[in-house]
């Protein structure tokens, strides 16, 4: 009874450890340049998938102007051998990659971290059960899989596209969070949360999930950029969507229309660049904020 007493101080004394510790996280999230340098590239795609189309007054797929023009003061990154505007391709592709990074890499995160979750806090059969799944998806060849489904489609949308990405990105995810679940569900407050009587699906998303918050938005930002990857081979051999335009897609173009042979770099340049520099940032975005979120490589 004693310890009741005190209580309310040691609450007290514990509470701003929260925000203690956020601040240090924010306060280190300032000073790492890859973090900085990653998230402001990944924003200025992102406004500029947003943004850009809003201001082009003409679809990205009409012909609109003289054909093979390289880049002038109308054509910012001129026109096709068509006489499209590969500038108005380029924006609204840039608003597809996003669009299937979220979707595809959400569905993969959100399967990935429900099967890691239940299977590392469950153990026992669920676990074998789960885990054997796991390893089964993870085996098969996902761009193969992804081809022969994709292919007898009539229409390819962009949510489609990422449906088929999310349903086969999701394994190794699962893995990982199922070994961290596993560590985590011994812990003692764990233990005592069960024995208060609170239901898997609470104890999961209110004491294991929150203790591996930086672990999931590393995560989900490798899924993201790993289902944008998929898409660009996917519509490079021409099966991305059917009624829209993407990078990968003006990739598979230029290369279908000889534009590397007619020295139209203006074509397949900037959705090649673009598609690069959307990866890569995102990678540099993983490694800042693992160095953040790491006090082991943190640089003071």
């Amino acid at each position: 009874m004693t310890n009741v007493a005190g209580a309310p101080g040691a609450q007290s004394a514990a509470e701003p450890a929260a925000p203690r510790k956020g601040s240090e996280t924010l306060h280190y999230a300032r000073r790492n340049p890859k973090l900085l340098i990653g998230l402001g590239i990944v924003l200025v795609f992102l406004l500029l998938g947003l943004i850009g189309p809003l201001f082009v007054d003409h679809g990205p797929n009409e012909y609109v102007g003289p054909q093979s023009q390289p880049p002038n003061g109308e054509f910012w990154l001129g026109t096709t051998s068509f006489g499209q505007d590969i500038w108005a391709q380029f924006v609204f592709g840039v608003r597809t990659t996003f669009l299937i990074g979220v979707f595809g890499g959400g569905i993969a995160f959100v399967i990935g971290t429900t099967v890691g979750f239940i299977a590392g806090y469950k153990g026992g059969i669920v676990d074998e059960i789960l885990n054997m799944l796991t390893n089964v998806v993870l085996v098969l060849p996902a761009m193969v899989v992804l081809i022969v489904a994709i292919a007898y489609l009539d229409a390819r949308g962009v949510f489609v596209q990422g449906l088929f990405i999310g349903l086969t990105s999701w394994p190794w995810a699962a893995r990982a969070v199922r070994s961290q679940a596993l560590s985590l569900a011994t812990r003692d407050y764990v233990d005592l949360a069960r024995l208060s009587g609170r239901r898997t699906g609470k104890i999961i998303t209110t004491e294991i999930a929150p203790n591996m918050s930086s672990y999931l938005v590393m995560s989900f930002i490798l899924l993201f950029g790993g289902a944008i990857l998929i898409a660009a081979g996917l519509d490079f051999i021409g099966l991305g969507p059917s009624d829209g335009v993407s990078l990968g897609l003006m990739l598979e173009s230029a290369v279908a229309w000889s534009a590397l042979q007619f020295g139209m770099w203006w074509w397949f340049v900037p959705p090649g660049l673009g598609i690069t520099v959307i990866v890569s940032s995102l990678y540099i975005l993983n490694v800042g904020l693992d160095e953040v979120f790491n006090p082991k490589l943190r640089e003071l």
